[in-house]
């Protein structure tokens, strides 16, 4: 179901559906996206989660392009702790697939230890595989921060 789409000036775009079959929030992020655009994007999530709680997001930015989101002090700080009291405990984060890193790829948030999960990915199908391993309590795997689609222990 499509919860949100936003189109910028900058000819990229921000979509937001819930994946009922999945239950899970599923972000595409794709063309040329700023700074302001990015935050905008994301305060999106935080106002539409709250209609739809998940506690897994898929954030796909596969499509991207160009230089992407550089305020990973705001993620951490005010974004992230919104988003654990709305419920959010697993993430599977695609990163953009020219160039392999991004904001989340250079963080070493301590937001994320505890109550909140995040495994980086270059692959959407290994991705997708995690979070429904994490919908399983005896099946979840540790959170790592590699880049090799798949979690360890």
């Amino acid at each position: 179901m499509l919860l949100n789409s936003l189109q910028f000036n900058s000819g990229g775009n921000c979509v937001l559906h819930y994946e009922e079959s999945e239950q899970w929030l599923y972000a595409t992020w794709s063309g040329l996206i700023g700074n302001h655009e990015a935050m905008q994007g994301a305060l999106s999530y935080l106002d539409k989660v709250a209609t739809h709680p998940s506690a897994f997001l898929l954030n796909n930015n596969l499509a991207l392009q160009g230089p992407w989101f550089n305020s990973a002090e705001w993620l951490e700080h005010a974004w992230l702790p919104q988003a654990q009291r709305l419920g959010l405990r697993y993430i599977a984060h695609v990163v953009q697939a020219d160039k392999g890193v991004d904001i989340l790829t250079l963080t070493n948030s301590t937001q994320l230890s505890g109550s909140l999960e995040l495994q980086l990915f270059y692959d959407l199908a290994e991705a997708k595989h995690w979070l429904h391993s994490c919908q399983h309590p005896t099946a979840i795997p540790k959170a790592s921060y590699s880049l090799t689609g798949r979690a360890t222990s």
